[in-house]
């Protein structure tokens, strides 16, 4: 067939060519033959023809579309289709699909058409199916299309695979394009080489390293020859994502690969890894080059300079740059500003300008990049005067930018120079460049931060909307400073203006608004603020999360602050160890402390990564729970991985050690952290005063107090009290007095405790006289006694026989709504009875019991021995039952 198609053709050739001859010989003569004649009127009659059909053929095609666009998709509709002949041949069909716009259009007709010739159709039909739903960005359907297209054995062409991924590409939706490309090979479809790295490069710009190098694998299995400028991009992001290990390996695949690395290759690795802190392997990568005979450029000398400047290795850096200064007849004016910032980073300002100074003279006018840089350094070591000196220079070489008197107003607000900072803000306006917002919110931003509330709120009125509009940011910084000042009304005032403004608030708006109406104790603002930014339809982060968590922990909610936990991990996100620490602080402080174990693991199993204070929290709970061994234990592995205790860890572990008597380990640790120069402070000087006095070792408790004094430490009233409660452990009160006379002395002032444990200790050695004047002192002072003291006090006084004072005492205490123990009650009931006071006592003897007090058989007998005194026989037989209760209650509990 194929034969005789070609000898026809040949035929057909020939004929036209004799034509043509005899057409020139016959024209040459005659003028236009009539053979001509007819020719032309037989070839104009079939172009009429062919305009004529094409013409006809667009108004079916576009009637076909007005009918598919007519109404939902049923009988009728199918029923006027059936009315065009044309409208099932493939021609046609392709046409209608190519009009189109809606892709359930253009699926619904394709299948109708396939059903009403029973075949399926050609690759060009369903391919223009697939244009129609790159060009709406709808893939619904597509698994279905791709479906009936692998079992008519064809697949989409690389253009229309190409225009799938690069709509999704330009919509934003990578991750969807990713998927499209892994349905195409779930086909067994071979997407186009351009459908690759048209994704990957979009991938790059969004660092996703993983689904990059998925993409990258499959080109390679599917015999795709990938260049070095794919490996270099490849490279990139992982290297700026700071995975070496990938990148080195992925360096090393393209070696054996037989791919030759080129300059734009080394200078990204340069970058990049010089960037993730491999500054050997960057300069690995530099000598390599120049031993794989390229020669490296401006770009490869300024970012190795860059890298080793940024690594403080500034006389390595200057080496290379007077060997690009060397090599270059013109200086590179990049290499220039990288090398004038290296100087300032390192606080030589004197090369800095010497450097600016000498690039002049090589000829190259100093850009404002190269000052920018020197006024960014000064900025940041505080050299506010020089930075302006040199401002003023400046002006003789570059007009200073915008980003020049940014960075000047910044350095000026840094250092509260607001009135300077004005100025020079009036000499941007006269050099005709107005404040941006980016101006305007670095003055309200540092404004807000020094507690200038009030000038920035002036700034803030004066801001001219309509030129300058505030951006989150404004609003941000304002929020977040009034809620500093405890003026949450007004924050949220400036956050409902946002609303009204059209500016939508972020995360740190909410965090800032939630933490602060929780700081000033107006909870359920707090929680107001979190429903309202999710009907929002806002998605919290993981710090916004964490600070409201942090916050309902803080007010006493240990069930929200738990649900808040819960909540971190229905939202998809990985609670970081902030987080661990966040929810273990708080439910050591609600007493839970036991849960500590626990939750390190969970911790540890989501693979944390633990820092000083997440170290501090757990260490703290550990010893809070009694594993003093674990926090121990923790310490040296936080140690052994190189992060440094400071005075929280080491007071945490020192007090722990100390409470379970290992006075040995707590003293050595205590030596330890002196010999590391740590800052102790008076609570660890505290707990070893506490542990050696609890132990008896009050010699030792004395010489801790003294070294404590000697660092310039002052003790606080616990300190005291530790003291004092050894001593009067250890029964020397008189030393006890003196020491608590020396505490005021120190002008440190007793508090309850204290005074109760010196009228303890005095009523242990029966000097109640004594212990009731500390007691009328301690009224004297306007201090609140406790439990302990009143009990202490009350039993003082009915043993010395003041029955009458004590019994006062008694129901002054229960009058100030204090609830008397066992231990009170027994006393009270002695003394009245010891003092003829027998209904009194039984009448106290019944609410102790009415209260569900016990009373000790020794108490029984003394009241009934009263009551017999005093006639009161019917009691003292309920008192005599009670007691023969007692006695039995007790034996049977030591026989089991």
């Amino acid at each position: 067939m194929n034969t005789l198609l070609t000898g026809r053709g040949k035929l057909c050739n020939k004929s036209s060519d004799v034509f043509i001859i005899c057409e020139r010989f016959l024209s040459s003569y005659i003028g236009v033959s009539h053979l001509q004649q007819r020719s032309l009127s037989s070839t104009s009659g079939i172009n009429e023809e062919h305009t004529e059909n094409i013409n006809g053929k667009r108004q079916s095609v576009e009637d076909v579309c007005q009918i598919l666009e007519s109404g939902p998709w049923g009988t009728s509709l199918e029923n006027a289709l059936s009315t065009y002949n044309e409208s099932t041949q493939t021609d046609f069909v392709i046409s209608v699909i190519r009009k189109l716009k809606d892709v359930n259009l253009a699926v619904n007709y394709l299948q109708w058409a396939k059903k009403k010739t029973s075949q399926p159709y050609c690759p060009e039909a369903y391919n223009s199916l697939l244009m129609v739903m790159a060009k709406s960005k709808k893939f619904d359907q597509i698994e279905q299309v791709f479906e009936e297209m692998n079992l008519a054995g064809f697949g989409p062409s690389n253009t229309v695979s190409v225009e799938l991924v690069l709509s999704c590409v330009k919509s934003h939706k990578l991750k969807e394009a990713y998927d499209l490309i892994q349905l195409m090979r779930r086909f067994k479809f071979r997407p186009a080489f351009s459908a690759y790295t048209t994704l990957i490069g979009a991938l790059s710009t969004i660092n996703e390293p993983d689904l990059i190098l998925a993409l990258f694998h499959q080109m390679q299995e599917l015999g795709y020859e990938v260049h070095v400028h794919l490996f270099t991009t490849v490279i990139r992001v992982f290297a700026r994502e700071g995975r070496v290990d990938a990148a080195l390996s992925l360096l090393e695949e393209m070696r054996s690969n037989c791919v030759d690395g080129d300059i734009v290759l080394y200078n990204v690795c340069i970058d990049c890894f010089g960037k993730a802190g491999k500054v050997d392997m960057a300069w690995k990568f530099f000598h390599e080059m120049k031993v794989h005979g390229l020669v490296p450029d401006d770009v490869s000398y300024t970012s190795m300079i860059g890298v080793l400047c940024k690594a403080n290795k500034l006389n390595e850096a200057i080496e290379l740059f007077e060997e690009l200064e060397h090599n270059k007849k013109v200086p590179c004016a990049y290499a220039y500003n990288t090398m004038i910032m290296g100087y300032g980073m390192a606080g030589k300002f004197d090369e800095a300008f010497k450097l600016l100074e000498k690039q002049k003279v090589k000829g190259s006018i100093p850009s404002v990049v190269a000052y920018n840089c020197i006024l960014t350094c000064l900025g940041k070591k505080g050299k506010v005067n020089e930075a302006l000196k040199l401002f003023d220079d400046m002006k003789k070489d570059a007009s200073p930018n915008l980003s020049t008197y940014n960075i000047l107003i910044d350095n000026l607000c840094r250092s509260n120079n607001l009135e300077i900072a004005l100025k020079i803000q009036d000499s941007m306006k006269k050099a005709g460049l107005y404040p941006n917002i980016f101006t305007v919110n670095i003055m309200i931003d540092r404004l807000c931060k020094s507690q200038q509330l009030e000038e920035a709120c002036e700034i803030f009125k004066t801001l001219d909307h309509k030129v300058c509009p505030p951006n989150g940011y404004t609003y941000c910084s304002l929020i977040e400073g009034f809620g500093k000042q405890n003026k949450v009304d007004d924050a949220y005032g400036l956050y409902e203006q946002m609303l009204e403004n059209d500016v939508v608030p972020n995360a740190v708006v909410y965090t800032s608004l939630i933490r602060n109406f929780f700081r000033v104790g107006r909870k359920e603002d707090g929680h107001k603020i979190y429903k309202e930014m999710v009907r929002k339809g806002i998605t919290p982060d993981l710090t916004l999360l964490n600070t409201y968590m942090d916050s309902t922990f803080k007010s006493g909610e240990t069930q929200k602050g738990r649900a808040l936990f819960q909540e971190i991990k229905n939202n998809n996100m990985s609670p970081d160890a902030r987080s661990y620490s966040i929810l273990l602080h708080g439910l050591i402080k609600s007493g839970l402390s036991r849960e500590t174990n626990s939750i390190f693991h969970e911790m540890k199993k989501q693979g944390c990564a633990l820092d000083t204070p997440t170290y501090n929290t757990f260490i703290d709970g550990y010893c809070k729970c009694g594993q003093v061994h674990k926090a121990y234990n923790l310490l040296e592995e936080m140690k052994a991985k190189g992060h440094s205790p400071n005075v929280i860890t080491y007071g945490s572990v020192i007090d722990g050690l100390a409470k379970i008597n290992r006075l040995d380990e707590a003293y050595m640790l205590f030596e330890e952290a002196k010999s590391k120069k740590i800052e102790l402070n008076v609570v660890i000087y505290s707990s070893l005063v506490d542990g050696f006095g609890k132990v008896g070792k009050i010699d030792e408790a004395y010489l801790i107090m003294e070294e404590l004094m000697q660092k310039g430490l002052t003790p606080n009233a616990y300190t005291w009290n530790c003291l004092l409660d050894a001593l009067v452990k250890s029964e020397e009160i008189d030393e006890a007095i003196i020491c608590f006379n020396s505490m005021k002395d120190l002008k440190c002032s007793p508090n309850a405790i204290t005074y109760g444990i010196i009228i303890n200790g005095l009523c242990k050695i029966r000097k109640f006289n004594k212990a009731f004047v500390f007691w009328q002192e301690m009224q004297k002072q306007g201090i609140q006694p406790n439990v302990v003291t009143y009990t202490t006090m009350i039993s003082g006084l009915a043993r010395a026989g003041n029955v009458v004072e004590a019994n006062r005492l008694f129901e002054r205490f229960k009058d100030g709504g204090g609830v008397p123990d066992s231990g009170c009650y027994n006393t009270m009931i002695e003394g009245l009875s010891v003092s003829n006071r027998a209904m009194e006592a039984y009448l106290l003897f019944e609410d102790s019991r009415m209260k569900g007090c016990n009373v000790y058989p020794n108490t029984c007998v003394v009241l009934m021995d009263s009551l017999h005194k005093a006639d009161c026989l019917e009691q003292a037989a309920v008192v005599g039952a009670v007691l023969k209760e007692t006695a039995k209650a007790h034996h049977a509990f030591k026989s089991m």
